[in-house]
């Protein structure tokens, strides 16, 4: 049989490891059942088959060795084909849920394949239908296993012709993006963009060739890619598409034909939205045209080596800047908080309007715990709308929307006493929804059932015909319960009354008494120790009582279908309150960390300088496993442009970088700031260059990714930015890294396009030689105390620089063999002892503009007088011949042949 080819090991497949439908042939001895999987499997080829075969979901070939791999099951076969035995493994149906999530989540397409017959009634192999199809970017799963903090992103590329649009959705939620990318480097701000939206699945037009910065990024986070006709891109009728999901929007069309490369890549990710939810989709929002302007564009070296929201450790969300400030108590609360710390503001002016109010919760706790202690009780209403609009949602979902509704009047109450205008306009206009929220309380049981199928939803006196059905069913069961004691009474026997769904309502004696049995009593089912009989009475009542039940079912589910739609028409209202309520709790979330961890409000101008008294490293200091943290300043900026930063291994130098980039990133978000105080000449975006790692899936050294992140900064900074670089050089031999290091911190100095506000960090104490001959060059060190062989380090930031890096004390630290530290120390002093031999420069080159002179940090050829002087032996030479030596030797200096070093000449 064909199969599909295999995806990368570990890899969902892509677009590229579809088979042609008519490549899934059936062997010619295989089963009914068989020839059914492969039929069904033809026409979904590209997606993992849950074949449903009894109470088992079955996976069969190269889609049951890729399950089970991914779900850690058993691969088993089946007979055998005439390639051999068939693999196959499964998941049961009632637990399938989380499996499917796993797979999504992986990247997979998964199409479910139902029995839609009664095997019983079958004749031959029962009829199979594929009844829906879960792609990454498309699925609603069980909200027991989505991360209530993460989004869920499909995303739509097509390349325009400076560049990129990029539009985005997430359909849990109904949020709705789309932008253009271009500039000098638009393969660079997409790849940041898709580490900061981290999309489950992207559509891409056949034939486009992605840039290779972004397939890196989309195969770190195992993204499905799906290749889509041109035509679903095409711009010229993007604008009529767009404005046919959104009518309300007059002007869709207008500015979907300004960003043309944007709605086309908005318009094909719509198409396939509708495909795979045909339900239709009230709930999306119109689309979103934004400019990358707007916020500070932050790199995915940036995001990930500033730990923003994923720890570069191990994935997770702890020990990350998100983690700390997360103090959210909604779901659509903490997508906000995530989406800015991903992107500050590049505004003093928004800055300031943020910041103002976090610093009123900071400064009125009363008012700050009383709204937080209100938002304890509402629920992810983004969510919940999103599965109201997809007819998902069940009677838990619209029970838990009535309770979140009734938070919304003592939230607003307590906005009224709000000054900051982001507050203002949050009361402004404040809708509380009390109507709905009281139909909802009146309507839905205080602990509705997960199902909408069986009843039990709806309190009593919502309808008088479902009041009526349910009087039957329980005057039914009085009368069971009277028929049972008549019978006893009338036969003198033991019965009971007893129910299963296959034979009803029956009668039950034991062996012992059924040779008694009336002769009206019709025998029903033996059992080993017992006989079952029915009457026409007992029918009676059981079609009664049966009957009523299900009436009364069915009709719970007519009124939930209504009440369901009810909530979606009032979609456009509760959407707005959701946002209300998330801006609320992300601002409030902010206050409470300010005012829980001693944080100030910083000032963010439209300055060069950036000032920080005793700034701390706001993740580490929250770890109660480190010590106490040491808190350093920071001054950079005007005459302090670049800050050279020299110190021992170990010392603290990376964290005090690390620490004054989130420190900025923190105040233009509008947060307060782990400070004495601190004013932050505005920036415009946040370079870093900082830690060291391999992508050997990409075929890039840790030295290459260096360089390639070094470059980027080299390009894209501007005056208004602030850059992180954090040993620059050190992936390769000496020579060539404090080369390179060199030169880079000449060019951010010196270049007329660049001059950004940069910290440097290095190992290469030459560099401090730089501040002697570049006027807005500093030096900066760490203190260290020294006692004997014993090494303390300080952790403090001072001016100055440090000609030692202490190395062979931190492998002491970490445990060498004391005969390895012994040696180590034998060699230092040795190369101590001859330091022109290393070919180290004892001065930097002058550096200004035109031709400049460049000392080689190689050692050359020995001079004529080096060479007259090896020829000399003192001991040997009378005082007069020692005396022509030395002239000979002046002599040689002067004729220019070495470069005096004394100046002498």
């Amino acid at each position: 049989m064909a199969r599909t080819p295999r995806a990368e090991a570990g890899a969902p497949p892509s677009a590229d490891d579809r088979a042609p439908a008519g490549a899934w042939t059936a062997p010619e001895k295989s089963t009914p059942a068989m020839r059914q999987y492969l039929e069904m499997k033809a026409r979904h080829p590209d997606a993992l088959l849950f074949f449903q075969m009894g109470d088992f979901y079955e996976m069969f070939y190269e889609d049951a060795r890729q399950a089970a791999k991914a779900l850690e099951l058993a691969l088993t076969s089946r007979q055998s084909d005439a390639d051999g035995p068939i693999p196959m493994c499964g998941v049961p149906i009632h637990a399938y849920a989380p499996y499917c999530a796993r797979l999504l989540e992986a990247g997979y397409k998964v199409a479910i394949c139902d029995q839609i017959g009664n095997p019983a009634e079958a004749k031959g192999v029962v009829r199979r239908e594929v009844v829906r199809v879960l792609t990454p970017g498309t699925a609603v799963a069980d909200p027991r296993f989505l991360d209530s903090k993460e989004s869920q992103y499909l995303a739509g590329l097509l390349p325009g012709k400076e560049g990129w649009g990029l539009a985005w959705a997430d359909i849990t939620t109904g949020e709705f993006h789309a932008l253009e990318i271009g500039g000098s480097r638009p393969e660079s701000l997409l790849a940041g963009e898709l580490e900061r939206l981290r999309p489950r699945e992207v559509l891409l037009p056949q034939g486009a060739a992605m840039p290779a910065p972004a397939q890196a990024r989309l195969r770190e986070m195992s993204a499905r890619v799906e290749a889509r006709s041109a035509q679903a891109f095409a711009p010229g009728t993007a604008g009529e598409r767009l404005a046919g999901q959104f009518p309300e929007e007059p002007s869709m069309g207008e500015i979907a034909r300004a960003h043309p490369a944007a709605a086309g890549a908005a318009a094909a990710l719509l198409e396939f939205v509708r495909e795979n939810q045909p339900g239709g989709l009230p709930h999306l929002r119109p689309v979103a045209f934004g400019r990358l302007a707007d916020v500070m564009v932050l790199d995915a070296a940036t995001q990930r080596n500033l730990d923003l929201v994923r720890s570069a450790a191990d994935g997770g969300k702890k020990g990350t800047l998100f983690h700390l400030l997360d103090e959210t108590l909604t779901g659509m609360g903490g997508r906000l908080l995530k989406k800015w710390v991903l992107a500050p503001l590049v505004s003093a002016a928004a800055v300031a309007h943020r910041a103002d109010a976090v610093e009123e919760f900071v400064e009125n706790a009363s008012l700050r715990l009383g709204l937080r202690e209100s938002l304890r009780s509402v629920q992810d209403l983004e969510r919940i709308l999103g599965r109201v609009g997809l007819q998902t949602a069940n009677a838990r979902d619209l029970c838990g929307l009535g309770a979140s509704l009734a938070a919304l009047p003592s939230l607003g109450a307590r906005l009224e006493e709000t000054r900051a205008a982001a507050l203002r306009q949050l009361a402004e206009g404040w809708d509380p929804l009390e109507e709905l929220a009281g139909e909802l309380r009146r309507a839905i049981v205080d602990d509705p059932p997960a199902g909408i199928r069986d009843g039990g939803m709806f309190r009593d006196g919502v309808d008088p015909e479902l009041d009526r059905l349910r009087l039957a069913g329980r005057e039914g069961k009085s009368w069971l319960t009277a028929y049972e004691a008549r019978e006893r009474e009338r036969t003198g026997l033991p019965v009971k009354v007893g129910f299963n769904r296959v034979f009803g309502f029956y009668l039950e004696l034991t062996k012992r008494f059924s040779d008694q049995a009336p002769p009206e009593y019709t025998r029903k089912q033996t059992l080993v120790s017992a006989e079952r009989y029915i009457t026409p009475e007992l029918k009676k009542i059981e079609e009664d009582v049966l009957g009523a039940e299900e009436k009364a079912k069915e009709l719970e589910f007519l009124l939930f279908g209504r009440l369901r739609a009810r909530v979606g028409a009032d979609s456009k209202r509760l959407l707005a309150a959701a946002d209300r309520v998330a801006r609320l709790d992300a601002l409030a979330a902010l206050a409470e960390v300010a005012a829980r961890r001693g944080y100030v409000r910083p000032a963010v101008d439209e300055g060069e300088a950036i000032e920080i008294a005793e700034g701390r490293h706001p993740v580490i200091e929250a770890d109660a496993a480190s010590p106490s943290f040491v808190p350093n300043d920071l001054e950079i900026g005007g005459e302090r442009q670049v800050l050279i930063l020299t110190g021992p291994n170990m010392s603290g130098k990376s964290t005090y970088l690390r620490q004054c980039a989130l420190i900025v990133l923190m105040a233009q978000m509008g947060s307060f700031v782990p400070a004495r105080s601190a004013r932050i000449g505005r920036v415009d975006r946040v370079f870093t260059r900082v830690g060291a790692h391999d992508r050997l899936l990409d075929g890039q050294s840790t030295f290459m990714v260096e360089m390639v992140e070094t470059a980027a900064i080299l390009r894209e900074a501007t005056p208004r930015s602030f850059v992180v670089l954090d040993e620059v050089g050190r992936g390769t031999s000496t020579y060539d890294g404090v080369s390179i290091a060199w030169a880079v911190v000449e060019f951010l100095h010196n270049s007329e396009r660049c001059r950004p506000r940069t910290l440097f960090a290095t190992h290469y104490h030459e560099l401090a030689e730089l501040a002697k001959v570049l006027p807005r060059v500093r030096n900066l060190t760490v203190e260290v105390r020294e006692w004997g062989e014993e090494v303390v380090f300080l952790r403090k930031v001072i001016e100055g620089s440090c000609d030692r890096s202490y190395g062979i004390h931190v492998g002491r630290l970490a445990g060498l063999p004391p005969e390895v530290i012994a040696r180590a120390r034998e060699l230092l002093a040795g190369f101590e002892a001859a330091p022109e031999a290393r070919g180290v420069p004892r001065r930097p080159p002058r550096a200004g503009k035109g031709a400049r002179e460049q000392l080689s940090l190689f050692a050359g050829p020995p001079s004529p007088a080096e060479e007259a002087l090896r020829e000399l032996f003192p001991d040997r030479m009378t005082p007069r011949e020692a005396l022509d030596a030395l002239y000979s030797l002046k002599s040689l200096l002067k004729s220019g042949r070495i470069e005096d070093p004394d100046g002498l000449g």
